[in-house]
């Protein structure tokens, strides 16, 4: 035991401290999947190779969430805008204005650029919506688009 600034020092209770600490830093580093690994190709199995890809594979996460009746998916996945079809639906671009608005029928949008602050009839407040944004308006709903940036979109109309 020493005696620094007054204070104990018990070193081996120190030790013991911080020695979890350091053993996982240190497996950190021995196991991370960028050292080098002994194994041949041919006894690489298919769970590491897709851990290693799992590394290094950005992913986008897709978030749907449903406010004031309307249906709000952020970031779909190409798969299902392909699915969709979004690229054959028509197109409609539009400025920074406020544009008054009833759905005839139910509405699925898919915002290719620009913002735009959606009020809905009957409720308090508002949301936004954007580039990446793929919006379904129900058939009836009444809304206020306040276009804040220069809008596109793909639109179907449900038949």
């Amino acid at each position: 035991m020493a005696k620094a600034f007054g204070l104990s020092l018990n070193y081996s209770a120190l030790l013991l401290t911080l020695s979890p600490v350091l053993l996982l830093l240190l497996s950190l580093f021995v196991s991370s999947p960028f050292t080098a690994n002994p194994k041949s190709n041919e006894e690489i199995t298919s769970s590491e190779i897709k851990a290693a890809e799992t590394i290094r594979t950005p992913t986008t996460t897709t978030a749907t969430t449903h406010i004031f009746g309307v249906k709000i998916e952020k970031n779909p996945s190409q798969s299902k805008l392909d699915e969709l079809g979004v690229t054959t639906w028509p197109k409609w671009s539009g400025q920074p204005s406020k544009i008054p608005w009833t759905f005839k029928t139910t509405e699925t949008i898919y915002l290719l650029e620009g913002k735009v602050k959606v009020s809905v009839d009957g409720y308090e407040g508002s949301f936004e919506i954007g580039a990446g944004d793929l919006v379904v308006f129900p058939k009836g709903m009444k809304i206020t688009w306040d276009v804040l940036e220069a809008v596109s979109k793909h639109y179907s109309l449900e038949k």
